[in-house]
Formats: C-alpha cells, structure tokens, sequence
C-alpha cells in the first residue's frame, strides 16, 4: 500500500488560492502554475490546489463538505490560532468552541473550504 503525500483541493483561482494559504501557513508553494499550487502542509504531505475548471475527470462537488484539521498542543492554542488568522481577514465559521472531542474553531478559504483548528481533551 502506498502512503498519502496529497490532499488536493478544487480551487476557483490558484493563484489567489496560493496567495491565501502561503500567508495563512507561512510557507511558499513548490510549485506554482497558472493553474496548481502545490504547498508543504507537514513533512510527506502537500496541499494542492488545482483550478476547478481544468480538473479532469469534472469534480461533481463544491467545497464545505469536508475540513482539513489542524491539530494543535492545547486550548491556549486554538485560541492563539483563532486570533492569529482573524488579524489576517481570514473567514470565521465557528468561532472558539468547546466541543465533546475539545477546543476547537473552523475557518474557511476563499472557496468554502472548510479548516478545523482543534486541540483534543486530555484523557482521563
């Protein structure tokens, strides 16, 4: 079985879409096109962000029904995440909330994109 190295994402406009995540993440694409970005988003994994109009075969689907998480040490930094990229204009879906799983907040990419910062409860 091989391993996954990308998550790959239907963009509307790649390079407004690169723009967006190399700020949000603080990391410059690899690779860049008129039409695909491709991003480190952890070591082995790369996002890729592929202009919706080119993809072949067609995707059927537009962006919400899914997240990338971002899993982070503790609630102080979701909350610290939280702040970090309101001050960057990015859009807020959920707000800082306590959930059953733990701290969490979801931001969305110009396209609708769903991205869930969370820091899960400790163990009892």
């Amino acid at each position: 079985m091989t391993d996954a190295s990308n998550i790959l994402l239907y963009v509307n406009d790649a390079p407004a879409s690169a723009r967006f995540y190399g700020a949000l993440l603080d990391r410059a694409p690899v690779e860049q096109s008129a039409t695909f970005a491709l991003l480190p988003l952890a070591p082995g994994m790369m996002l890729g962000l592929w202009q919706r109009d080119g993809v072949t075969p067609r995707p059927h689907l537009r962006a919400g029904g899914n997240e990338i998480g971002f899993k982070v040490a503790d609630p102080a930094a979701v909350d610290a995440a939280y702040e970090n990229w309101a001050t960057k204009g990015v859009a807020i879906a959920l707000p800082p909330t306590d959930l059953d799983f733990g701290r969490s907040f979801v931001a969305l990419d110009p396209d609708g994109h769903r991205l869930r910062v969370y820091a899960v409860n400790d163990a009892p």
